[in-house]
């Protein structure tokens, strides 16, 4: 069956799901490092260690710069 006239028949190449895809990357990198210095920090408060929060940003950025890393390679399919 054919597709109607006003639905777009390649919903990846609208402009509106290309922007969606792409304000999710820009925010990937900033959440990881953010979360992860909270959950670090909260940590240090709970367990009165100095160095949990330094950890929890590596891991943090770590972990959003490869999500960041796999949206890319997943557009490029």
């Amino acid at each position: 069956m054919p597709p109607k006239s006003n639905e777009d028949p390649n919903p990846k190449k609208s402009p509106w799901v290309q922007f969606g895809r792409f304000s999710q990357i820009a925010f990937l990198l900033p959440a990881g490092t953010v979360a992860g210095y909270l959950i670090g920090a909260l940590l240090d408060e709970w367990l009165q260690k100095t160095w949990i929060s330094i950890l929890g940003l590596l891991l943090g950025t770590a972990g959003g710069l490869i999500e960041l890393i796999r949206t890319i390679l997943r557009e490029k399919e």
